[in-house]
């Protein structure tokens, strides 16, 4: 484990030296929220879609994050119910990018580089993300605990070249996470790794009925970490910052996280068996 990973993931994890700006996608026709630099010329956008029966405000602290530094990040909040369109999110997702990508933001003094567009999202919205990637080019994507979608993400991605990063917890061969068959099967440089401890809900803010339930608690420590394993990736690849490289390094070792091979096989642990169980199976 490198020092050097270390001191990158610390200071990843703590907000970068912009003051964030918020604003409202609305007025110009898209539901959502956009965050950005106090100032810019040039700077890189990511969309992102929130996960099922969340909205963007959900992940009010991680888009914030990433804004300051240096980053457009913006979100479209629709499709929020319980029966939600995977495309018709995909489709927001895009126009979202066009928003940020053709109009001055702030008072004018902030601007979008077309050519370091990402996309990004969470459970279901990483799935809307594979979907809009399908549909236009862009740099990278980021696919934080995707869930399945319809159309399936993983029957998307064979006709994606564009990198991408997959993170996933410890439920990562779980019915509600496709993490697996995603990088597996997505034709681009994908990265598939997991965070330790970390459940699939665990980087929604503000969830207090579903967390009284035993569901979707937020987790600290994997928010915490998914900031600078999502942050450290765009600068490396939106950014080509060789500082942070080993964000986008498979071979990298990278704290309290792992990189798993999609294509080897899986092992399943055999059940285990009591000493009753034992006697009677001697017993005959």
């Amino acid at each position: 484990m490198s020092v050097s990973a270390k001191s990158l993931v610390s200071a990843l994890s703590m907000r970068g030296p912009h003051r964030v700006l918020r604003g409202n996608l609305g007025i110009a026709g898209q539901p959502g929220v956009v965050y950005t630099p106090e100032s810019g010329l040039d700077l890189p956008a990511v969309a992102f879609a929130h996960g099922w029966l969340t909205s963007a405000e959900n992940y009010k602290s991680l888009l914030e994050h990433i804004a300051s530094w240096g980053f457009v990040v913006a979100a479209p909040d629709t499709e929020r119910g319980p029966i939600p369109s995977h495309l018709d999110l995909g489709t927001d997702l895009l126009t979202t990018l066009d928003i940020v990508s053709k109009v001055r933001l702030g008072d004018g003094t902030i601007s979008v580089r077309p050519d370091r567009l990402a996309l990004a999202g969470h459970g279901m919205g990483a799935g809307a993300a594979v979907i809009a990637a399908a549909q236009r080019r862009v740099a990278t994507v980021v696919a934080l605990f995707p869930a399945p979608t319809s159309p399936a993400a993983e029957n998307i991605a064979p006709d994606l070249d564009t990198p991408g990063l997959i993170l996933t917890g410890d439920d990562l061969d779980s019915v509600s996470s496709n993490a697996r068959a995603l990088a597996a099967a997505w034709s681009g440089s994908s990265l598939l790794r997991t965070i330790d401890g970390a459940s699939h809900n665990g980087i929604i803010e503000g969830r207090r009925l579903f967390a009284a339930l035993g569901a979707g608690r937020y987790e600290h420590k994997t928010d915490k970490t998914t900031r600078a394993l999502v942050t450290g990736y765009l600068l490396a690849t939106l950014l080509a910052d060789k500082k942070y490289a080993i964000f986008a390094d498979p071979e990298a070792e990278i704290p309290h996280t792992k990189v798993v091979d999609p294509h080897a096989e899986v092992e399943v642990e055999a059940p285990k068996l009591s000493i009753g169980t034992v006697a009677k199976l001697i017993r005959g």
